[in-house]
């Protein structure tokens, strides 16, 4: 029993190290995209003219994550990373980096403010009537801005913004499974 139980440990034990040096090297590089990401988002913020701050990359990098996000979503993201940080400080990250071109602000009709990291392009945005969510739709043609009003009444127009409404598959699906009472 001896002789098999160390033949079986030599069987198990290198393709259990081989298992381990793989998650490893998985963490290692998921860290070093990490790394770069948030070297990244510090380059964005110097090249908006801005400091970089713990809680202007975490901002950022919890609306990467989840676009669409309302202030208290980001605030609860931004806690999870850095533990307590004020609402105070989460408005003004928001509005700074909103106000540098960072973040884009979008105002669904009955809805909280939802921030964005999509900025430097001309989209448009679908939404959920049911559920709430909001999914990018690009615009299918022409230049910013993709609507042109029939009379500008001298404005100079730089941007269009759509909202389409509709109900998502998900909640489609639900309410076609539901039984009338």
């Amino acid at each position: 029993h001896r002789r098999m139980a160390m033949t079986l440990h030599l069987a198990i034990g290198p393709a259990r190290h081989d298992v381990e040096m793989q998650m490893e090297d998985r963490l290692a590089a998921r860290l070093a995209i990490e790394l770069q990401d948030r070297q990244a988002l510090g380059r964005q913020l110097r090249d908006a003219g801005m400091r970089v701050t713990a809680p202007r990359l975490a901002v950022l990098e919890v609306l990467a994550e989840h676009p669409h996000s309302t202030a208290d979503v980001v605030a609860r993201g931004v806690r999870e990373q850095l533990g307590a940080v004020s609402t105070q400080t989460i408005y003004d990250v928001l509005r700074s980096c909103t106000d540098n071109g960072l973040l884009r602000s979008i105002e669904p009709a009955g809805s909280a403010v939802r921030y964005e990291t999509r900025t430097a392009d001309n989209h448009h945005h679908l939404v959920c009537r049911t559920c709430g969510e909001i999914v990018d739709i690009d615009c299918v043609v022409g230049q910013a801005p993709c609507l042109i009003p029939d009379d500008d009444h001298g404005y100079s127009i730089d941007e269009a913004e759509v909202t389409f409404w509709g109900q998502c598959p998900s909640c489609r699906a639900a309410a076609s499974n539901v039984k009338p009472a």
